[in-house]
């Protein structure tokens, strides 16, 4: 394993970005979340990604000369157009124009129609916490589960994210895909001939399978069975239908080097906790239930495993494969 400092992983990691044909911008943006998702222990989300994303800057799936902009606005609302580049400068402006427009009405909502993949969704909603707001996040994803009873890959795993500031103390951190398993974990038990837990999948004839191949060639099923497909949906008309952006069975799979720019949607919304019950109340009703939540043995609060692990990533560094860090120093160091 190859130990770096975060200073140092993103560096390289803003250099391969670049020399694949993001802009500075984009290419910072992108580098700062998916280092913050390994400093956070979610290595499927953090930079295992480069190779991926700058394949697809290379071959014209993600756009090089996408500057997003704010296309439609009223109010608390507004649409942000990523222009099929990169996700995470758009994200950035999104965050930053919902904690402005929270502040002036109480809530805001910003869409992003035209993106692309956006890593580990509570990553982007720390800054509305620090700036003591609640937030939540929506987007949908390349189709990979099918509506409630059929076998036809329609949706995405369709994360959704929140995060609730506290007084004195971390975050709560809810971050969650919608699929039963990660699509990862099907994978890696195909390649290594391994069957995988019945509920996981089903086949391409709809039917409940233990084979990872098989799996892979059907659909994933929804976490909670009936009422994660229920939520999915929900993501899924978030995302795209107030946003205009392409539904999951329109965006070609992540897992392909080649196929079309997704144009994914996300939504963000902030509240700031003053606009109604005010600030103090909303304070002391979190810790009056998180209190009542610590005092049962064994109850872990959401978000305090990867603010630790990322507390210890800032003082010790972090670790990612050999084979990892070669590939990602080898295309920091191409030709432009």
């Amino acid at each position: 394993m190859a130990l770096l400092t975060i200073d140092q992983l993103t560096s390289v990691v803003t250099l391969a970005l670049e020399k694949a044909g993001a802009s500075p911008s984009a290419a910072a943006a992108t580098a700062h979340a998916l280092v913050a998702a390994d400093a956070q222990g979610l290595a499927s989300h953090g930079v295992s990604r480069v190779p991926q994303y700058t394949t697809f800057l290379r071959n014209g799936r993600t756009s090089t000369t996408a500057v997003p902009k704010i296309t439609n606005s009223r109010g608390g609302a507004c649409l942000i157009d990523a222009q099929s580049g990169m996700a995470y400068e758009a994200c950035g402006l999104a965050i930053k124009t919902a904690t402005a427009r929270a502040r002036e009405f109480g809530i805001s909502c910003v869409g992003i129609t035209n993106s692309n993949h956006f890593g580990a969704a509570a990553v982007h909603l720390r800054p509305l916490a620090e700036a003591g707001l609640v937030g939540l996040a929506f987007s949908n994803s390349p189709a990979a589960m099918p509506a409630w009873g059929g076998k036809t890959p329609l949706f995405g795993t369709n994360p959704i994210a929140a995060i609730f500031p506290r007084r004195g103390g971390e975050s709560l951190v809810i971050d969650l895909a919608l699929s039963e398993a990660a699509r990862g974990k099907i994978m890696l038990a195909a390649k290594d001939g391994k069957p995988i837990p019945l509920g996981w999948a089903v086949d391409k004839d709809g039917k409940p399978t233990t084979d990872a191949k098989a799996a892979l060639a059907g659909s994933m099923l929804p976490v909670g069975g009936v009422k994660g497909a229920m939520i999915a949906l929900t993501v899924e008309l978030l995302a795209i239908a107030l946003t205009g952006s392409a539904f999951g069975f329109e965006a070609d799979s992540f897992f392909s080097d080649e196929g079309n720019q997704p144009r994914l949607g996300q939504l963000f919304l902030a509240i700031d906790p003053g606009a109604l019950a005010g600030s103090d109340v909303y304070f002391d009703r979190i810790e009056t239930l998180l209190g009542m939540m610590l005092a049962d043995e064994g109850v872990r609060l959401p978000g305090e495993r990867r603010h630790g692990l990322a507390t210890k990533a800032a003082q010790h560094g972090i670790e990612i494969p050999d084979a990892l860090h070669a590939q990602i120093v080898e295309l920091a160091s191409r030709a432009s």
